[in-house]
């Protein structure tokens, strides 16, 4: 929690005044309590555009790899993505990825923010692809609402290949939270999650103004 007050008093501030990123209906990221942000995915840049503008904690899931490393660098990344309020996951490992869940859960139980990418990993074509139904899961079972988040020009900061962060414009829009509770009583655990993450999914699009792909994105080896 340290580490993270003293990152999060540094790294913002700097952020924004280099980006200088537009950004559009914080108001929207209730201040208190149990939220999941909902966003579209373009870049491993993302996770940290999202906590640098939003002024609370927001805690998403990080490869383990970034946790893994030895020596100073190993040290380093371990501080960063920490310090960031990111926690590990093997996503190559499938109980490790369910057990995930369980973590969010848990975050969202201690009144905190969880950030998410209902697309499961980034679009390598900039289109905007079919969401998985865990982010309906963990709202329909926390009773937490979703603020859906639209980001545009992130993939342009460091592109793949590159070694530097580059200065590029960057819009980061949150939408009005979608409410859950008491909205699918009565209705088939999986038809709710199916709906509920299609509407997330439209309130995504509707704000970045990605073309939908209108199919599930396959992880690439390097994602």
């Amino acid at each position: 929690m340290v580490l993270y007050q003293v990152l999060h008093s540094v790294v913002p501030p700097v952020a924004k005044l280099v980006w200088r990123p537009t950004i559009r209906g914080l108001h929207n990221v209730p201040a208190t309590g149990g939220v999941i942000l909902a966003s579209n995915h373009l870049s491993f840049i993302d996770s940290v555009v999202i906590p640098v503008v939003v002024p609370r904690k927001v805690v998403f899931l990080a490869k383990s790899d970034y946790f893994d490393g030895t020596g100073i660098k190993g040290a380093f990344s371990r501080a960063w993505f920490t310090g960031l309020g990111m926690l590990p996951v093997d996503r190559d490992d499938t109980k490790a990825a369910m057990a995930s869940l369980d973590v969010a859960l848990d975050v969202l139980a201690r009144g905190e923010a969880f950030g998410i990418y209902p697309e499961g990993t980034r679009s390598r074509d900039g289109r905007l692809y079919r969401g998985r139904t865990g982010v309906a899961h963990l709202a329909l079972t926390a009773g937490v609402p979703i603020v859906p988040v639209g980001l545009v020009g992130t993939e342009k900061i460091q592109p793949v290949g590159s070694r530097l962060p580059k200065v590029v414009k960057v819009d980061i829009t949150f939408g009005e939270p979608i409410e859950v509770a008491g909205r699918f009583d009565g209705v088939a655990l999986g038809k709710a999650r199916r709906v509920l993450t299609d509407e997330v999914m439209t309130a995504i699009q509707d704000l970045s103004g990605q073309e939908p792909a209108g199919v599930y994105n396959d992880r690439a080896p390097d994602a």
